[in-house]
């Protein structure tokens, strides 16, 4: 659910003190409708993907200008940030490294619903409460993720002061983002595909959450 009205979005003429980060998760793909552990596995977007990425991108067409897109390398989120770059003038999406899927480790490929039956050692450190337990297989800890996804965040905020960028990226990045701007509890329900998140960065590290896990621009579209 949306935490407050877009309309809290910087005008295009802003020169305020923060950066209004707009984080939107990639469209769906094959993997997605299937359950399976994506990670860092470079699938694309099907064609249902596709269409969340158009509504995501006339949504924001719609809306105050944006200066720039960052994005994940992996294709289903450059894919995303292509399609929104497109519909919004031309814009230029800057790939970044830092804003990719957690790493899964061995668990990637599996089906989610199967992990304890199919690697319950796996299965065992995804769902440990240990914020340092790394995935067997080479897989990231939560907290490595965290400090991924925050130096990421912090980089493209402090560039872009009185600017509105926006920022493509996956689901568990997202779900470390929401925790670090200091929401109460874990994050609110499930990260949609194409779902829109609202962050404002002021000075050098201080978040507030304007919007979260918004999906207004899909209801319409029957997905």
């Amino acid at each position: 659910m949306a935490e407050s009205s877009i309309t809290d979005s910087l005008p295009s003429n802003s020169h305020a003190d923060y950066a209004e980060i707009v984080v939107v998760r990639h469209g769906k793909t094959s993997w997605n409708s299937e359950g399976r552990v994506q990670g860092q596995v470079d699938v694309e977007l099907n064609e249902t993907g596709r269409q969340q990425a158009i509504a995501v991108a006339n949504r924001l067409y719609n809306e105050p200008k944006i200066s720039i897109i960052y994005s994940s390398d992996l294709q289903r989120a450059f894919e995303t940030a292509q399609i929104i770059a497109t519909k919004c003038g031309g814009l230029k999406v800057v790939k970044d490294l830092d804003l990719r899927e957690r790493h899964m480790g061995n668990l990637q490929g599996l089906v989610y619903h199967e992990l304890a039956k199919t690697n319950p050692m796996g299965y065992e450190a995804l769902v440990s409460n240990n914020g340092d337990q790394e995935l067997p297989g080479g897989g990231e800890s939560f907290v490595q993720l965290f400090e991924r996804c925050k130096s990421a965040l912090l980089r493209i905020g402090r560039k872009h002061k009185g600017e509105r960028v926006v920022v493509v990226t996956h689901g568990a990045s997202i779900e470390t983002l929401y925790k670090w701007a200091g929401a109460n509890g874990s994050y609110a329900g499930k990260i949609d595909n194409a779902s829109i998140a609202i962050f404002h960065l002021y000075g050098e590290d201080q978040w507030t959450l304007k919007m979260w896990g918004d999906v207004s621009h899909l209801n319409h579209k029957g997905f």
